[in-house]
């Protein structure tokens, strides 16, 4: 999953994009709304953590323009305003959600996933496929009653294909929603993480879930 987190107080945007790599996410960072729509523009994400005080183009600015346009981008609304009308207006404006600074980054995280559940239709946290199992909270991989054990860039990798079942996914697709925009790796970064996790999830297992098109990229789905 990959979040743009949009904050002009540079210290606080940096160690929230720390806090989101930790937990497993793919996070840029920028500092106003009119620089927000040039990565809109270069990249795509599953969510935004929006300031609303910020030059150029403040949050609610921001936000009114996206919903105008039609962008339906989950948006959680960052701020140090904790008045009633202030939280009402951007929700009206199309916010999914309202966090009042400071906060906590277990709650921070805790809302992420609620409001990403609520754009993808889940009403869990779990995913699966045949007897593979995902849970996106506790991040954990299960299958055959066997845990997995992945490390946070494969566990992305993962969850994004479970996200997409049965669709095949390119090397530049992958990079662009795994990756975060300064990524400058190697052109088979992609292709050894897809590797080691094939082995995990499909070793020692008669039906195969990963797959290679070649020429083309992978796809998770069940080849009985």
């Amino acid at each position: 999953m990959k979040i743009l987190v949009v904050e002009d107080e540079k210290d606080l945007n940096l160690l929230i994009i720390k806090m989101l790599k930790k937990a497993g996410y793919s996070a840029d960072g920028c500092c106003d709304g009119r620089e927000a729509l040039d990565y809109l523009a270069g990249s795509d994400y599953d969510a935004i953590l929006l300031d609303v005080m910020m030059p150029n183009m403040n949050g609610y600015e921001l936000l009114k323009k996206l919903r105008d346009r039609g962008d339906d981008i989950s948006i959680l609304m960052l701020t140090a305003k904790d008045a009633v009308e202030d939280r009402v207006k951007g929700l009206d404006l199309g916010a999914d959600d309202y966090l009042i600074k400071p906060f906590s980054v277990d709650e921070l995280l805790a809302r992420i996933r609620a409001m990403t559940r609520k754009r993808n239709g889940n009403k869990t946290n779990l995913m699966s496929l045949e007897d593979l199992t995902i849970d996106i909270s506790r991040r954990t991989v299960v299958r055959s009653g066997q845990e997995i054990q992945l490390i946070p860039k494969e566990f992305s990798i993962l969850e994004y294909m479970m996200r997409n079942q049965g669709i095949v996914l390119s090397r530049e697709r992958l990079e662009n929603q795994i990756w975060n925009y300064e990524y400058s790796g190697s052109s088979n970064s992609v292709d050894v993480y897809m590797s080691r996790l094939r082995k995990k999830i499909d070793s020692g297992h008669e039906v195969k879930l990963l797959h290679t098109i070649r020429g083309v990229g992978w796809v998770l789905k069940a080849d009985v």
